[in-house]
């Protein structure tokens, strides 16, 4: 049974895209082109409301929640460097994104800000609340832990993973037909909905593979426990009830005991991609954390 729990927190780490900006140096000289560590679209006016994807994959999943939302906010979907075609940033790739949102959140004077967040995203969110907790009122993180590390890699320090690894070279030189095997075979395993399978696979193979390998490196570094304390604002925890409900929330309440003001829920019957299993519960009960901000 630990060793389910491994492999889902290992697959529970996807989602993300990126765009690139264009600067003329002089007359009658090429553009350069430079990567941004993200790019934003919003849809809809008011309070702004922040939703962050997880790892590989695009913001625009978060569409669908926004249709089923009871409130009416302005909708930040942001998208990620390095995934879906989009142009891969320099390393450290995790870091990079964090702060070039915090300062777009500054720089664009935005405050009274709710972050939705899944799985890295989810990361991200705590990041950003703990950063900014005057410009931050609530987050909702979904199926993230603070240290993923700790469940899959118990007692490996951050340290020893390094980007240039014998597992992140092979890795790097993989087969085409077997790294998408491989993508098969963990899309499979982050969602009970057949019908997704596809599409996350597809997510994981349009990556930038350095991006995806590298800054999965990141995250497997991130340890975000001792953050925790520094976050005052209302916060809404939703895991996986997959592959043991008792076990992952288990996992959830020893990782998040220095987050003071949470709601802790388990989805029943769902994988990494609640919106894919669970949608319906997934609406009802975010809309329930935020009955009180419909003004």
């Amino acid at each position: 049974m630990t060793k389910l729990i491994r492999i889902i927190m290992f697959i529970a780490v996807t989602l993300s895209t990126t765009n690139s900006f264009g600067l003329h140096r002089g007359l009658n000289t090429p553009e350069t082109t430079i990567p941004k560590p993200f790019t934003i679209e919003t849809v809809g006016q008011g309070k702004p409301i922040l939703f962050l994807p997880g790892f590989s994959t695009p913001g625009s999943i978060w569409k669908e929640t926004v249709e089923n939302l009871t409130l009416e906010r302005k909708s930040y979907f942001v998208s990620y460097a390095g995934f879906n075609g989009n142009e891969p940033i320099k390393m450290p790739w995790y870091s990079n994104i964090k702060n070039s949102i915090i300062k777009y959140v500054k720089d664009n004077n935005i405050s009274d800000i709710i972050i939705i967040g899944h799985s890295m995203g989810g990361n991200l969110a705590i990041d950003i609340a703990s950063a900014l907790p005057n410009k931050v009122s609530k987050i909702i993180i979904v199926d993230a832990l603070p240290c993923m590390r700790e469940v899959m890699m118990p007692n490996v320090p951050a340290e020893s993973l390094l980007y240039e690894s014998p597992y992140n070279k092979q890795m790097l030189e993989m087969e085409d037909q077997k790294f998408k095997n491989m993508a098969s075979m963990m899309a499979s395993n982050m969602t009970l909905n057949k019908e997704k399978v596809d599409v996350l696979t597809n997510w994981i193979l349009e990556a930038d593979r350095k991006t995806w390998i590298y800054g999965y490196t990141d995250l497997l570094k991130l340890d975000l426990r001792d953050t925790l304390s520094k976050i005052k604002c209302e916060t809404l925890i939703i895991g996986a009830s997959f592959p043991n409900v008792e076990i992952a929330q288990k996992n959830y309440e020893n990782q998040y005991s220095k987050l003071t003001n949470k709601t802790l829920v388990m989805a029943s019957n769902s994988k990494h991609f609640i919106m894919f299993d669970q949608p319906k519960w997934l609406y009802k009960t975010i809309n329930d954390f935020l009955v009180n901000e419909k003004k």
